[in-house]
């Protein structure tokens, strides 16, 4: 719940625009009130293992989220990992570079 928080205040204070937490299921209920609560968009997909990926932020970061499909994030194309990095903040010159890298290895 601390890093949920977390990650709340900083969606809030405007620092990051979409947010991707790995958590329990059983932790999923909680959290999902509070954002319905703040009315706060959110997309989530159960992974095995009783987890779940939770999506949460800017309404149109979420809807792109969801438009990933149900894929495990290690199933992205290219294209939609480096659109997903750069959504969830990760470094600009990191993710170019990793887009390259996975492009130009065969």
């Amino acid at each position: 719940m601390q890093v949920f928080s977390h990650c709340l205040y900083e969606f809030q204070k405007g620092v990051r625009r979409l947010v991707l937490l790995t958590l329990e299921i059983y932790e999923l209920n909680n959290i999902i009130s509070r954002l319905e609560k703040e009315k706060i968009p959110y997309h989530f997909q159960y992974l095995k293992n009783k987890k779940a990926n939770l999506y949460f932020g800017d309404e149109y970061c979420v809807q792109v989220a969801k438009m990933f499909g149900k894929k495990p994030l290690n199933e992205l194309s290219t294209e939609e990992d480096f659109i997903l990095g750069i959504m969830l903040g990760y470094d600009l010159k990191q993710q170019c570079s990793r887009y390259i890298s996975k492009k130009t290895t065969p």
